[in-house]
């Protein structure tokens, strides 16, 4: 029976590959058929006049640009019998030219002797065109890296920086060539009250895999510090392993400085509001009673020329004396009048979620808390009931104390500016919430709920006053005590029913 085996010559002519071979003094001797179909050898005149078969076959098959190189190469490896490698690009029979990887070795009979060289040439183009396009991509993605007016970095799992772009290395003033100065630069440009509250984090990222986000101060090139804000993600392998972090970090302290002037504003004009409604209350006040005022004094003094007349006038001096109480009610009626305009009016008492209005406060003050560099810690008894309550007056309460809470902690350590808010039931018939800061405290907690009483420059002791008036108008308690270690905590209870009417205690503390 015939051999199902391919006969070697089937396999050097068929192999998807160049094979050729050559003399010991270079000259091609064989081509495989796929050679000679590939390039069109056959079709190639090698004898020409004056060039050797190698030349000729050379400047037929190999692109002009790589020809000469390829033609040295060749010859110092046939010179020298040592073996070749190299890259060329190869024309093909219909003109198209591409990139080929050529090897050749000699053979050698038993004396040492080169007797041919046997050679090997595979078509590399698909592949050196995805080389091409990986450099250029690369290279764009470089430039897209350098142009983006943020500073990009990249650190090793354990923390080492391994990349920053050109921004960054501007802004902070880094030589990228550098790289012991990169990888240290994190090291030495944080703000020193930043830097322990952004390595906690950052490090517990890296231990945790968490994402990276944070506001904090960098020394810019000119020794500046600036506010940003930071992000950082990891990257991870197949595996979830995490192989490298990329973080993003942009200057926003110009943000930082409008945010803060308008917080600023937005207190100045809150006080203007208060030193504006008390001076119109005054002035109502005093312009309204001058005139009974005036009138009683008039009629004192005519009831007192009545009762020294000799004898005594007592008729008139009972008119008289009865003039001064209608002039006193009437005085006193318009207090009253001029007081009720100022009032707020009465809001409707229907049951609320507390857990949710102090998420709401909790919101409202955000900006406060980021502007002061404080955190806020909440902890909320689960199932909580609702709670009859007016809500816009209830959350008028938890603002003003978280408020206080945070410009208490103006002198506190940034790291350590945390706020509390906690709410639990209180004995099953109320609800009671506390407010915590780490702050320096109450030097007063006795004094702090009297009205005008304050020890801040700017205040007005009104705050606390009208959280009062509207707690003890819900039928609660507010109180305030320092903590042993740092800060003070104000709470107050909320009773789950009560039936008390819907007016302050204290009409001229609101």
């Amino acid at each position: 029976m015939p051999s199902s085996e391919p006969e070697p010559s089937d396999t050097v002519e068929f192999t998807p590959a160049h094979l050729w071979r050559l003399a010991a003094d270079g000259m091609p001797v064989f081509f495989n058929k796929r050679m000679i179909d590939d390039l069109g050898l056959d079709v190639v005149d090698l004898d020409v006049p004056g060039k050797t078969r190698l030349t000729a076959l050379i400047e037929a098959t190999v692109h002009a640009d790589d020809a000469a190189a390829f033609a040295g190469s060749l010859s110092r490896c046939i010179a020298a019998g040592a073996p070749l490698s190299m890259r060329h690009r190869s024309r093909r029979r219909d003109g198209a030219y591409r990139w080929m990887s050529s090897r050749l070795e000699p053979l050698r009979d038993r004396d040492g002797e080169i007797s041919q060289w046997y050679g090997a040439s595979f078509d590399i183009d698909d592949d050196v065109r995805a080389e091409e396009l990986l450099r250029h991509r690369q290279q764009e993605l470089a430039m897209l890296i350098d142009m983006v007016p943020s500073n990009l970095w990249r650190i090793t799992p354990e923390g080492e920086t391994t990349l920053a772009n050109k921004h960054m290395a501007n802004y902070l003033g880094l030589n990228l060539e550098d790289k012991g100065q990169l990888a240290t630069a994190f090291d030495t440009i944080f703000h020193p009250d930043d830097v322990g509250a952004v390595w906690d984090l950052f490090s517990h990222c890296l231990r945790t895999g968490e994402q990276f986000s944070m506001k904090y101060r960098l020394r810019r090139h000119d020794g500046v510090y600036r506010w940003m804000s930071g992000r950082a993600q990891p990257v991870r392998d197949v595996s979830g392993r995490i192989i490298q972090w990329f973080g993003l970090c942009h200057d926003i302290e110009d943000q930082i400085r409008a945010e803060e002037a308008l917080l600023r504003a937005s207190d100045e004009l809150a006080r203007a509001t208060q030193v504006t409604q008390l001076a119109e209350l005054s002035a109502s006040i005093a312009h309204e009673v001058n005139q009974p005022l005036a009138a009683i004094v008039t009629h004192a003094d005519a009831c007192r020329r009545w009762l020294a007349a000799d004898p005594p006038n007592i008729e008139r001096a009972t008119i008289t004396a009865e003039r001064i109480a209608r002039d006193a009610t009437s005085a006193s009626d318009v207090v009253n009048h001029i007081r009720a305009l100022f009032r707020r009016a009465p809001q409707a008492r229907s049951p609320h979620d507390v857990r949710r209005l102090i998420g709401e406060a909790c919101r409202l003050m955000a900006d406060k808390v980021a502007a002061h560099n404080s955190r806020i810690e909440v902890s909320l008894e689960p199932d909580l009931p609702m709670i009859p309550m007016d809500r816009i007056q209830v959350q008028q309460v938890l603002v003003n104390l978280i408020r206080n809470g945070v410009e208490a902690m103006e002198a506190t350590p940034t790291g350590a500016r945390l706020l509390s808010v906690v709410a639990r039931s209180d004995g099953g018939d109320a609800i009671r919430i506390e407010v915590r800061d780490a702050g320096t405290g109450f030097k007063d907690a006795e004094r702090a709920f009297e009205a005008f009483f304050t020890t801040k420059q700017q205040g007005m002791g009104m705050g606390l006053a009208v959280c009062r008036s509207i707690i003890e108008s819900h039928g609660g308690q507010l109180w305030a005590i320092n903590n042993e270690a740092a800060g003070a905590t104000v709470g107050f209870t909320l009773p789950l029913t009560h039936d008390a009417p819907d007016v302050p205690s204290r009409e001229l503390d609101r």
